[in-house]
């Protein structure tokens, strides 16, 4: 069973479509006892850092992530849900993200003729090609809508990087813990194998 987290975020309805057409059962819910036991937990989430911090402690769910990640049940952030899993977003100065992964979140820089937010598509290069991208080529493109980037402190868990003005780690997977700057969701065939991918993984 698939747990999606249901904080409120905006695209929680896409996520759960596509895991629906993969043939897995999936439940929405903020109930902890019904996230620790899925055999796999997704973060999704569209919005602003400071606000979805907010909702995730109103309803208590920043110890239920944080005891996902302990237990080692394959867990996967999408766009806003990925960056949550670092320390802190240039978007809401002074607010700290979850920190179950180091790093910064950090505003694209302005750069002549490349518009932010960046929506639209982008091709992955693989530094380090993690689990989520097996069977899918460098070069393959997937879809991303955001203003933000991450700058991990490990390097080593970059998975997928993408270029726009500045090198965008698209991808981050530490142990159980997956992330995806862009969004699977609505990447078409390939998305739909990224998650494929993620449901392979065993806790």
């Amino acid at each position: 069973m698939v747990a999606i987290i249901d904080y409120d975020a905006g695209n929680i309805k896409s996520v759960e479509n596509a895991f629906n057409l993969l043939g897995e059962k999936v439940i929405v819910t903020r109930d902890r006892n019904q996230i620790l036991g899925a055999d796999h937990v997704v973060l999704p989430g569209v919005g602003a850092f400071g606000d979805a911090m907010q909702k995730l402690k109103e309803f208590d769910l920043i110890s239920v992530i944080e005891e996902v990640v302990n237990s080692k049940i394959p867990f996967l952030g999408i766009c806003l849900g990925m960056q949550l899993l670092f320390d802190e977003s240039d978007e809401t100065p002074g607010v700290q993200g979850i920190g179950v992964l180091k790093g910064k979140i950090k505003r694209i820089p302005s750069t002549e003729g490349l518009k932010i937010p960046q929506i639209g598509w982008n091709s992955l290069n693989y530094p380090n090609k993690g689990r989520l991208f097996e069977g899918i080529e460098a070069g393959s493109y997937v879809y991303f809508v955001h203003s933000y980037y991450l700058d991990a402190e490990d390097k080593s868990i970059v998975r997928a990087t993408t270029d726009y003005g500045v090198k965008v780690e698209a991808s981050v997977e530490k142990e159980n813990v997956f992330a995806c700057q862009f969004h699977p969701e609505k990447s078409a065939e390939i998305g739909m194998k990224i998650l494929k991918n993620f449901v392979a993984v065993k806790n």
